[in-house]
């Protein structure tokens, strides 16, 4: 498998993984009959971000590198505060 293959498996897969979260996060709203964005979702947006952030870098492209950037601090922020919510309680 050449560098080209591996590069695009790690973009289709963080692909992949950011979708999914969409389909978690309505799966759990059906479930509850009310809007909810469960942990899981954030841990996908991670995932997601961090591969399609390292397919930005090895692709040298500037601005999809600084959009995934500031998600994967979003996102690692939510579940810092979810984190720190339960803690508390």
């Amino acid at each position: 498998m050449n560098t080209e293959m591996v590069w695009l498996i790690v973009g289709f897969g963080g692909q992949a993984a950011f979708s999914a979260r969409f389909l978690v996060q309505w799966l759990a709203s059906e479930r509850a009959g009310e809007s909810v964005v469960p942990t899981a979702f954030w841990y996908l947006s991670i995932a997601g971000s961090l591969a399609l952030l390292s397919y930005a870098v090895a692709r040298v492209d500037p601005v999809f590198i600084l959009g995934q950037a500031f998600g994967v601090f979003i996102y690692s922020r939510n579940l810092y505060l979810i984190g720190r919510s339960k803690s508390a309680s």
